[in-house]
């Protein structure tokens, strides 16, 4: 199947998916059918527009999906995909929604779904979000609207949900969970302090927050682009005697801002640089393959924009790569514009670690994940900093199972009523749930049910 034709199958969906609702109340519609699945949806899909902000000038589109088991019973998840600035259909139809794409039954331009066995909405409700303004379907009336910063994007993020339980009450006592991955780190543990915050000023409506959930999460600037260095000796991709050595001269400023008056350092981070570069840093063991538009890091920075979703990616079309690559399937941004690049962002949070540190302070449960062959957001840097929360060891390192096989290893950590779990999930990447997508179900399905992994 060509990347047209891809791009087709996709377009065509969401098309559908917005336009031929059956029923519509107010702004939002229930999807019964979609073209290229059969027969009815086995599952409840909702779509629509929430207004934020003064005279509701930001228009944030969701997806929200009931559980499969009971609706009425069942957590609720708001997942907030990475970016910033990537659809939440990513997380949708890539990672832990009831529908993928069947690509070997699609051809020209007649789409085909298929349902995926693992939705983690089999154990929960889910609302897929695009957000900021400029973000899939999201929009702002106004140009000033599009100008957004981690915080005001958090900040709008928390007005929605309020918005959108006083449309959905019979939803306001299960319980909620902020989840996401990837540059999520960010904004999820601003959305969770800003309503547990406002829950405990009287705002209404009163949302039942337990806890949050995060995957590969971009946390702190320095420390997760530097743990790429240990990550890599790790993985066997460093010899001993240059780890030493780029240990030694570099002293933890590997890849974050090398000091340039320290020739040895700026020496080793060279070849850190040259003996990495071909890596596809999403999942290490994938190929990596050729695209455009993306010019070579600079050694002695990071961008942050570097965490904009991997899918993102163009696929050459010069030397067009024989091999399978992940990215063949999600297209091109001359179509469907998968993450929005261009957005007027503001990063002004360097770290999220203090926020997780203010949180243990309450009475919430949290699971952090780690696919552990991610080397965009490394798990060794993930684990460094919860480990600096000084949290007491409720259970120590050990593995957990799926079906009688090892899926990963796991640690929780307690401080009075807050309870964190980290887990890695072996052989997973950046997006856990999209490459190991049956022990990540496993996984969560274990948390939300508060039973040990």
């Amino acid at each position: 199947m060509t990347s047209n034709s891809l791009l087709r199958l996709k377009i065509l969906s969401i098309l559908y998916l917005l336009f031929l609702s059956i029923k519509s109340v107010d702004s939002q519609w229930i999807v019964n059918r979609l073209p290229g699945f059969d027969g009815d949806l086995p599952f409840t899909l909702e779509t629509g527009y929430i207004g934020v902000g003064e005279n509701d000038e930001v228009q944030l589109f969701y997806y929200f999906i009931e559980s499969e088991r009971s609706p009425k019973d069942d957590p609720l998840l708001l997942w907030l995909t990475g970016g910033p600035g990537c659809s939440g259909l990513c997380g949708l139809v890539f990672e832990i929604g009831p529908l993928q794409f069947n690509y070997i039954n699609s051809s020209g331009n007649k789409p085909t779904f298929e349902l995926n066995p693992y939705s983690w909405t089999k154990v929960a409700n889910i609302i897929f979000l695009d957000q900021p303004a400029g973000t899939g379907f999201s929009y702002a009336t106004s140009p000033e609207a599009y100008n957004v910063s981690d915080t005001l994007a958090a900040a709008k993020i928390y007005t929605f949900l309020k918005k959108w339980f006083i449309v959905h009450t019979n939803f306001l006592t299960n319980p909620l969970y902020i989840s996401g991955d990837s540059y999520s780190g960010i904004a999820v543990p601003l959305v969770v302090e800003l309503i547990s915050n406002g829950n405990e000023v009287g705002h209404y409506p009163p949302l039942n927050l337990q806890g949050y959930t995060l995957g590969n999460p971009y946390t702190y600037l320095v420390n997760d682009s530097n743990s790429k260095v240990p990550f890599a000796y790790r993985k066997a991709l460093l010899p001993r005697p240059f780890y030493e050595s780029i240990k030694r001269n570099c002293k933890g400023q590997y890849v974050y801002n090398p000091d340039p008056s320290n020739p040895k350092c700026v020496h080793d981070a060279m070849v850190f640089q040259a003996w990495t570069k071909d890596i596809y840093l999403a999942q290490i063991l994938e190929p990596k393959c050729e695209h455009k538009l993306h010019p070579k890091p600079n050694i002695t920075t990071f961008n942050r924009r570097s965490l904009i979703r991997f899918r993102d990616s163009h696929p050459s079309t010069s030397k067009p790569s024989k091999r399978w690559c992940r990215y063949d399937n999600y297209g091109t941004k001359e179509e469907w514009l998968r993450c929005n690049r261009s957005l007027s962002y503001t990063y002004d949070i360097e770290s999220t670690v203090e926020y997780h540190r203010n949180l243990s302070k309450k009475a919430y449960l949290a699971l952090i994940y780690s696919g552990d062959h991610d080397m965009y957001v490394p798990y060794v840097g993930t684990n460094e900093w919860i480990e600096s929360l000084n949290l007491t060891i409720q259970d120590e390192w050990r593995p957990w199972f799926v079906q009688g096989q090892v899926a990963g290893y796991t640690k929780m950590y307690k401080q009075e009523r807050y309870y964190l779990t980290f887990a890695t999930v072996k052989g997973g990447g950046h997006t856990a749930p999209e490459y190991k997508p049956e022990q990540c179900l496993a996984m969560i399905d274990r948390w939300l049910s508060h039973y040990p992994l």
